[in-house]
């Protein structure tokens, strides 16, 4: 099968694709037929890294670590897979470098998977697990409800269109902070104000959110508090050292508000409940654009400018 993998060393490595053999399964795993998978920051800011410390020699073959959502349709599962069946179309994604769903073929725990939302194509679908679920999981660990005031930090990226979405369907008032040439489409979604932020500096307003969501990992809650009521919560998606140091810190010496990470967890309760949104008409993937397989590397290239409106899709079959 074909499968993503790099070339060179480090900084300096470049994603291409290699032929190899089909995964094998565990018990609890199924053996997806990819039709589609996703770019995520995680991808080229950690696998991508890693991979290019592993030499292919003719006595060791470099482990595939590239990719982590993927949609597709299960084609062999383990003996103790008893919740889904051969021919059902899935979507869902697994931290764990293994799954390296960036293939033709990709195994993945069975606890990680859905069944597909009936109204999207594979390409959508799999613009939805990694940064649907940090959406979905950030807004509960900011106790989002029915009349809350949440501002969203980077809300026309991967994770943002999704917390407009799902924050909105939650009965929420959103703000959403993006560039002024994305404003009308994070209106679009369901923000009910948006701050350009090449015209205000977000970190200069006073307010009183519920919740200051920080899809970014620029921000902190140092930089925030004054966004946030007594009591309020900042969650970051810690995407970088800096914003995990950041939480943990802020964690420790903060008391009127609040710090939290989201360190998203793959299951399946959660992906049925992101496609219960989506069945429903109130949460929409975005992509910003699709690549095939075999140019993978332009797809990693397009996410790591930091200025994608959405997903970027990668179109294996």
């Amino acid at each position: 099968m074909k499968a993503a993998t790099t070339e060179g060393f480090l900084f300096h490595s470049k994603l291409t694709t290699t032929e190899t053999d089909t995964p094998s399964l565990a018990e609890h795993d199924v053996l997806v037929e990819v039709h589609a998978s996703s770019v995520n920051p995680k991808d080229w800011k950690l696998n991508q890294v890693f991979s290019s410390l592993i030499p292919n020699t003719r006595f060791f073959k470099k482990p595939l670590l590239i990719g982590d959502d993927l949609a597709g349709i299960v084609v062999e599962k383990g003996s103790a897979v008893h919740n889904f069946e051969i021919g059902d179309a899935v979507f869902g994604m697994d931290m764990h470098p293994r799954t390296a769903a960036c293939a033709e073929f990709a195994r993945i725990d069975a606890h990680c998977i859905a069944r597909k939302p009936n109204n999207l194509s594979f390409s959508e679908a799999a613009a939805c697990p990694l940064a649907g679920l940090t959406a979905l999981q950030g807004l509960r660990l900011g106790q989002v409800k029915t009349g809350s005031k949440v501002l969203i930090i980077g809300a026309s990226g991967g994770v943002g269109t999704f917390a407009v979405q799902l924050a909105k369907a939650m009965g929420a008032q959103v703000t959403g902070v993006c560039s002024g040439k994305n404003i009308a489409l994070v209106r679009k979604l369901g923000a009910d104000q948006v701050i350009d932020y090449q015209q205000e500096d977000i970190t200069q307003r006073q307010d009183n959110f519920d919740l200051v969501f920080d899809v970014t990992s620029h921000q902190s809650l140092a930089s925030c508090t004054h966004l946030l009521r007594s009591g309020g919560i900042f969650v970051s998606t810690g995407g970088n050292a800096h914003a995990i140091v950041s939480t943990l810190r802020d964690r420790m010496l903060h008391r009127r508000q609040h710090a939290q990470g989201v360190w998203v967890s793959p299951n399946t309760a959660d992906l049925n409940a992101l496609a219960n949104f989506i069945e429903q008409g109130t949460v929409v993937p975005v992509i910003d654009s699709q690549f095939p397989l075999h140019q993978v590397n332009t797809a990693y290239q397009r996410n790591r400018t930091g200025h994608c409106v959405g997903k970027v899709v990668i179109a294996v079959k």
